[in-house]
């Protein structure tokens, strides 16, 4: 199968096409062949992480790109039985994962049975790869921040990957969402359920939290009322907490229940 992958140790480019054997699965696991793959900012850290590590001197390991991947189930491993050949699904792919014959930038993509879920009747492949690194990220976000009807949500980089997901599921969940995005994203933060739409922070006030996907960090603590909730999406550079607001961040794990929330 061909791959894209990041570049051998030494070379002027930063990717490059490979030609891997084709995987096949183990107990537990399906093959899917590739109908779309997505890119994410974290292609750019895998790519950045492999140059870091050759200009270094150190190992530089080669990787796979891609982490969403959408398309159709060709093969089965020993003890899968709720996905059958022919199956449309979604996945999310971890490039370094043991099972990882590449990233999900490949002619086949092996996953765990259980992190892939039927893509659903009228919904585009391709569309379906855009789903699950950002759709999984908001919603596992979000879930930190505990009830939400009637309580107000503000979401920074409203209009990016991860920020639109949110705004959508937030908004369904009973969130009032409001985006902080730029002025030509109003109709689309509008589409995705937001009730209100800004541009600045200078006059936002008294939300219950906020879901900080542009790393405005100490800037987007100020808007929140004491003893509201900050939530980051890189752990480690979220803000110290002040006025007893509670601040968190995580990551995301390719848990493919969560995808049903996403497609609905």
């Amino acid at each position: 199968m061909r791959a894209i992958v990041t570049a051998h140790p030494g070379s002027d480019d930063e990717v490059e096409t490979v030609d891997l054997p084709d995987p096949r699965p183990a107990a537990g696991q399906i093959r899917i062949r590739m109908a779309g793959a997505a890119i994410n900012a974290a292609d750019l850290h895998i790519i950045d992480d492999a140059g870091g590590a050759a200009r270094g001197g150190g190992p530089a390991p080669r990787a796979g790109l891609g982490l969403d991947v959408a398309g159709v189930v060709d093969m089965v491993g020993p003890g899968v039985h709720d996905l059958a050949v022919g199956t449309p699904v979604a996945a999310l792919h971890l490039p370094h994962a043991p099972h990882a014959t590449a990233g999900t930038a490949a002619e086949y993509v092996i996953v765990p049975a259980a992190d892939a879920a039927p893509v659903p009747d009228g919904v585009d492949l391709l569309d379906a790869a855009t789903v699950p690194l950002n759709s999984l990220t908001a919603a596992q976000l979000l879930a930190l921040l505990g009830p939400y009807s009637g309580r107000r949500l503000l979401v920074t980089g409203a209009a990016g990957g991860v920020g639109g997901h949110a705004v959508a599921l937030a908004a369904r969940a009973g969130w009032r969402v409001t985006g902080l995005a730029r002025a030509t994203d109003e109709g689309f933060l509008t589409r995705a359920g937001a009730a209100d739409a800004i541009t600045t922070l200078d006059r936002a006030i008294g939300f219950d939290a906020v879901l900080d996907t542009a790393l405005l960090k100490e800037a987007a603590l100020r808007p929140v009322r004491d003893h509201g909730g900050y939530v980051g999406v890189f752990p480690g550079l979220e803000p110290a907490s002040v006025r007893g607001i509670t601040v968190t961040s995580a990551g995301w794990s390719p848990t493919a229940p969560s995808y049903g929330r996403c497609w609905r």
